[in-house]
């Protein structure tokens, strides 16, 4: 039965009638031009992370027939498909920064600078192609990964000469994104995992972290925690490690009106960083606007974000 819609609104609104998760029917407000808003804020987030083909890949990644990686109970497909990803990007890629051989290559070789978004495009394709795909699909893009790290190398300015495809690199690429992701979907996800359920997110991340050669990689959190501290004699804060922090939170290449919320971005991953990992790049830790405004401000900031991404429910005819 619908219920009687409110007797006075205001003529700028429309109340229309939907079915809710229990299958009875409220009524809902529709303002004008909201749902084109909204329409058009997802289609320029989704090109700017998937790139012109996003939509052909979206399709193929989802609509393909065959056999998965992971079936849609698995936490890593939780985890991916949240809004909170976005922070857990940019998180992981400042992390990931911190070791001098690793941020040597990207700063050779990965034409951040130049392209950052193709860059974007890329991860965020084969992230979503190995957690979504079908098993022959996600073979073929590890494959591609695994075929440009062969062909990356060359000396780091301190004179160490390193190769992309060197498995203890890989493994810190690794561990630094997932632990990334998993620390930023704990706290700004829709629904964050159980202690069982984070276990489990590690584990699958292995399965993608193995194919790609990556040797004995974390499969629990403990294993997670412990991995992530063996590297940290290794980590330094070397001159392009700082200035990749500095283009990618201060400078990033985008129109005047996307600046102000891409800085709460930037201070939300900031802000989930531990501390031993900002001093070396020159970040602030200030930690009551942390726990209060920059953390109420991310929360805001990835609800637009889900909101924006989310197709609108369809109206009851």
């Amino acid at each position: 039965m619908v219920r009687p819609a409110p007797a006075a609104a205001a003529r700028a609104y429309r109340w229309s009638p939907r079915r809710d998760h229990h299958g009875d029917m409220q009524w809902q407000i529709e303002v004008p031009g909201l749902a084109e808003a909204r329409r058009r804020a997802g289609a320029g987030l989704f090109s700017r992370v998937a790139g012109p083909s996003g939509a052909a890949d979206r399709d193929r990644i989802h609509l393909a027939d065959g056999p998965r990686w992971f079936g849609p109970e698995r936490p890593i497909r939780r985890v991916h498909a949240d809004a909170s990803m976005f922070i857990g990007g940019l998180r992981a890629l400042l992390l990931q920064s911190l070791h001098p051989l690793a941020m040597a290559a990207v700063a050779a070789h990965s034409g951040y600078r130049g392209d950052p978004w193709g860059r974007l495009q890329r991860t965020s394709l084969f992230l979503a192609t190995t957690t979504f795909g079908t098993a022959e699909d996600a073979e073929r893009a590890v494959g591609r990964v695994r075929g440009v790290h062969r062909r990356v190398s060359g000396i780091a300015p301190d004179g160490r000469a390193y190769r992309a495809s060197d498995p203890h690199l890989v493994r810190w690429v690794h561990v630094a994104e997932v632990d990334s992701f998993l620390r930023c979907h704990q706290r700004y996800g829709a629904r964050p995992l159980d202690d069982g359920e984070c276990d489990g997110y590690v584990a699958d991340a292995a399965r993608v972290a193995t194919a790609l050669g990556v040797p004995d990689p974390p499969t629990t959190r403990a294993e997670l925690a412990a991995q992530l501290a063996d590297y940290r004699p290794e980590l330094a804060g070397t001159p392009e490690a700082r200035e990749a922090a500095r283009f990618l939170l201060i400078r990033p290449p985008l129109p005047l009106l996307a600046r102000p919320p891409y800085a709460v971005l930037a201070a939300t991953a900031v802000a989930s960083l531990p501390g031993w990992a900002r001093w070396p790049l020159r970040l602030p830790y200030l930690p009551v606007a942390e726990q209060t405004a920059v953390r109420l401000a991310g929360h805001g900031l990835v609800a637009g974000i889900r909101w924006a991404m989310t197709p609108p429910e369809r109206t009851a005819s």
